[in-house]
């Protein structure tokens, strides 16, 4: 996915390596699924953020996929499993009055009469606007003939050389659509279950990471044959064609 979003970039390796400090031979490795040079999970995942947001691709989605595909995120920890004393540390205990304490009543007692001031505030706002919001309302006369609100107006067939794409996913990937101009009409992961619609002039450019794992329409039109489980797949789609009559 890497090496097909840099090349849809028209962008070299060295372009890539210059523009985020990774060695070329580290970003080739990476294009082949090879992390074994980037130091550790810790630095591939960084390097793979840094390459993702070079080519035009979603930093997070892009890490999220490597996580998927490489036993998942680092699972966190807490800092006192690291940070523990051998010893314990016995410190005499102070005798005479507790002023901690006493402090800690008293700042309880500042705090709830605050909120009590506050939510009492809060409730005179809200029932004030309510009353306004009555009053503004305007009064309808008595024995008023209620009258049906227009229909909506038919939707308009699009116009010429627009190109519709319907993409459902049947499970989560990531997936990358530019129009012809090469702007990003969206790049990220669509998840599960999710169905998303783009419409553009003359041509619409799709990346999918998982082709697999959607399924396509394209002017109202099921495309077949997309691609396997895992396959990464680029496509262009441009409008229908006219009809012979």
């Amino acid at each position: 996915m890497l090496a097909a979003a840099r090349q849809s970039a028209g962008l070299s390796v060295a372009q890539v390596g210059a523009a985020t400090n990774i060695r070329e031979a580290i970003i080739q490795r990476m294009e082949q699924d090879d992390y074994g040079q980037c130091g550790g999970d810790f630095y591939a995942r960084g390097h793979v953020r840094a390459v993702a947001k070079a080519v035009g691709l979603d930093p997070e989605a892009t890490v999220h996929l490597y996580d998927q595909e490489h036993g998942g995120a680092p699972q966190p920890f807490a800092a006192s499993a690291v940070f523990q004393a051998d010893k314990k540390i016995h410190l005499p205990e102070r005798r005479g009055p507790n002023w901690t304490m006493a402090l800690g009543v008293a700042l309880a007692v500042v705090v709830v009469f605050g909120m009590m001031r506050v939510l009492g505030g809060a409730s005179d706002q809200v029932r004030t606007g309510d009353v306004r919001a009555a009053s503004a309302r305007p009064s309808v006369p008595p024995n008023t003939p209620i009258t049906e609100s227009p229909r909506a107006a038919p939707a308009k067939a699009l116009p010429k050389g627009m190109v519709t794409v319907r993409m459902k996913a049947k499970r989560s990937s990531y997936v990358n659509v530019h129009d012809a101009d090469g702007r990003k009409l969206f790049a990220g992961t669509l998840k599960a279950g999710k169905t998303s619609t783009w419409k553009a002039p003359g041509k619409v450019n799709v990346l999918i990471a998982d082709a697999g794992a959607v399924t396509l329409h394209v002017n109202g039109k099921k495309v077949k044959g997309l691609g396997g489980r895992g396959e990464v797949v680029r496509r262009s789609f441009g409008p229908p064609k006219p009809q012979s009559r």
